[in-house]
């Protein structure tokens, strides 16, 4: 299994408690120690960089220390993304000093490196904040900072923003120009993409976009995978700046259109040689050169004496895109990121001086856990089983599916659109490929689930985790369109587990299904504590399931996926003021229970539909189903549906989430009651009086 590439949205642990100490402590208690004496008083001087531009470089390698400290500090308190921040720390005081941000604009390729950005552009005053309700976002967000021109919370976004304000700008000075007016100063615009990103075509097709219109652009490889070395020594740092140079550029270019007046066979050779002789001396990025970008580096990004004067002559070059790689250590200057094999990619909070983080004992497996065991079951019983994730094995429990089977995972990268059609060639051989994705980034991929896999009815199976809302990772990650966009879809069958128990056996069913697409989509976080089936059993599909019906019941409620738990507690909250409820497990958002939807619908006066998803979806699906069936002609059943709101949620806990769109028990209780016939609602007040 490939590892997971850098630049990719990890898994984050959650919950309260203490892990054993990690073996680096024995190892590395100087590293911490010293880290304990950085003054971070620096940063009191720098609230925005504006002032760090005014300090002498001499300076910058106490400003990077004191930001790592503070960074340290903050996320032990918060949790959130760690490892890939402290890479980039000076990276990120470089930038500042050396450009003039907000008006030259920094786009972050996957936000989850910007935490010392934040420290840097007047957010430190609130940086113990992040990912808390009413706190900072763990991306950049544009209504959150003038310094963030534009919000990244999935990856290979950043060229692609970068360019189009690079021609943005272009277009607004040639408007000048003919006006007769001279702009007053050359904005830059940079992207900073990480090697991972870099695995998705996207980055590919703005680049080769970038090199075609030749427009003023700055991007920055932060390359997080490879090793700072001997090739990324002194002499390397020598020749970037040489070349980064406009008198490096501008001699190439002299000697290109001398070359030209050689005869074809000879200028062809010396084309030949100096590109040998160049991927010799600057280390290569024939690649980049070849899509039209100037390639400079690899350069140290640790180093600021190396950086600074690079980073200069890409500010103050003249024309044309550029491609500077810098490489980093993820997790750099803190011994338990550096030690450990995710560089702390996601952490919860943990003490500072141990690094040991806060865990609690589960009350319940992690849906994710589970889904990687119960596919691990399937594909033990048959090698045809294989398991495709785009970049998050941890995420989404390939890992343990990779561990048990390694010849069957495939890891391809932060590559959703190909992770798709990939699975869709393996199904055309007869292989049964379960693609794991994100919810979230599954949309990145919808071209594919609907030309390559729907329209020629190729049984991929589709297992969506993190659908619903997620908490501290906010609107970015949250699951809340699966459910539309599937259930639109001809071919279909789209499943959401109410619990743990409910998903092995809809991990059994998708593994049965041979006769078409299928999608299982499921919450993150732990499940609900049901005990759990020593074996799938495949469920019938389109069959919904029944949990309560008292024979007086005038209420109905019917949920899709995990909301079951709540309309249990709301059906015991109404039961108390005299309104008997059934309650049903749909089980299937396509194909519906027809059978069940129409008996609830006709025996019952109020039917009230509930899932973690937007409008648009289940409850769609059930109103269509009942307008089309004349189920509703008579007036005899008041329907009412509970989705997720027509907004993007800001982060927060999940109860309150959840709370806050209207779909806990207490919200289930009222829209009950407000849909009731005006005398019964009096009725229950007087009985719970």
């Amino acid at each position: 299994m490939a590892a997971l590439p850098s630049g990719g949205v990890g898994q984050r642990a959650t919950g309260d408690g203490l892990e054993d100490p990690p073996v680096w402590w024995e190892r590395d208690e100087q590293q911490v120690t010293t880290l304990a004496l950085v003054d971070v008083s620096i940063l009191d001087d720098l609230p925005t960089p504006d002032a760090l531009r005014r300090l002498p470089e001499s300076d910058l390698r106490a400003v990077a220390d004191a930001v790592r400290a503070e960074m340290i500090d903050a996320v032990s308190v918060t949790g959130g993304h760690l490892g890939s921040g402290l890479g980039v720390v000076e990276l990120t005081v470089a930038l500042h000093h050396v450009f003039d941000t907000p008006s030259d604009r920094i786009v972050w390729d996957v936000g989850h490196q910007a935490y010392p950005h934040k420290i840097l552009t007047g957010r430190r005053d609130r940086i113990r904040t992040l990912r808390q309700g009413g706190g900072l976002s763990g991306f950049t967000k544009r209504s959150e900072s003038e310094y963030d021109p534009f919000g990244a919370a999935h990856s290979s976004t950043s060229i692609s923003a970068a360019l189009g304000m690079a021609v943005g700008r272009d277009l607004h000075e040639a408007d000048l120009k003919a006006r007769g007016e001279t702009p007053k100063n050359r904005r830059n615009m940079i992207a900073v993409i990480g090697d991972g990103s870099m695995s998705a075509g996207m980055a590919y097709e703005a680049m080769n976009n970038a090199g075609a219109l030749h427009s003023r652009l700055i991007v920055i490889l932060n390359d997080n995978d490879m090793s700072i070395a001997p090739p990324v020594g002194a002499m390397s740092a020598y020749l970037a700046r040489l070349a980064s140079g406009d008198t490096y550029r501008s001699i190439r270019e002299t000697a290109k259109q001398l070359g030209k007046l050689l005869p074809k066979r000879l200028y062809e050779r010396a084309v030949q040689a100096e590109e040998y002789a160049r991927s010799l001396v600057v280390g290569g990025g024939t690649m980049f050169e070849e899509m039209g970008f100037h390639y400079v580096g690899p350069v140290d990004g640790h180093n600021l004496d190396h950086l600074l004067p690079v980073l200069k002559n890409v500010r103050d070059a003249s024309e044309g895109p550029i491609l500077l790689h810098v490489v980093t250590q993820k997790g750099k200057g803190y011994g338990p990121a550096e030690a450990s094999a995710d560089r702390y990619h996601g952490v919860v909070k943990f003490d500072v001086i141990s690094g040991v983080q806060a865990k609690a004992k589960p009350n319940a497996p992690a849906y994710t856990r589970v889904f990687g065991e119960s596919l691990i079951k399937a594909a033990d019983a048959d090698p045809k089983v294989v398991a495709i994730t785009a970049a998050m094995p941890g995420g989404t429990g390939i890992d343990l599916f990779g561990k048990a089977h390694p010849d069957r995972t495939f890891d391809v990268g932060i590559a959703e659109q190909h992770a798709v059609t990939f699975a869709a060639g393996l199904a055309t051989e007869g292989y049964k490929p379960f693609v794991a994705i994100y919810s979230t980034f599954l949309q990145r991929a919808y071209d594919q689930v609907v030309h390559d896999v729907a329209i020629q009815n190729l049984p991929v199976r589709f297992a969506m985790d993190r659908a619903g809302l997620v908490g501290a990772d906010g609107a970015t990650h949250a699951g809340a369109f699966d459910l539309a966009y599937l259930c639109c879809l001809p071919n279909f069958v789209v499943m959401a587990a109410a619990d743990e128990a409910e998903l092995v056996h809809m991990v059994a069913t998708c593994h049965a299904h041979d006769t078409g697409p299928i999608a299982l989509r499921y919450p993150r976080g732990e499940g609900v504590g049901v005990e759990l089936p020593e074996q799938g059993e495949p469920l019938a599909i389109g069959r919904g399931r029944v949990i309560r019906r008292p024979a007086n019941a005038r209420v109905a409620l019917l949920s899709l996926g995990t909301r079951l738990a709540e309309a249990l507690k709301a059906a015991e909250e109404l039961e108390k003021a005299g309104i008997a409820v059934t309650v049903a497990d749909a089980r299937f958002a396509k194909p519906l229970d027809e059978d069940l939807i129409l008996d609830l619908a006709g025996t019952h006066e109020v039917l009230v539909t509930m899932e973690e998803g937007s409008v648009g979806g289940f409850g769609a699906m059930v109103l269509h189903l009942l307008s089309a069936k004349g189920a509703l002609d008579a007036g005899t059943v008041r329907v009412r549906t509970l989705t997720l709101p027509d907004s993007f949620q800001d982060h927060d806990k999940p109860e309150k989430m959840y709370a806050e769109a209207g779909l806990d028990a207490d919200a289930i209780v009222k829209t009950v009651k407000a849909a009731l016939p005006q005398q019964d609602n009096k009725a229950s007040r007087l009985r719970l009086a």
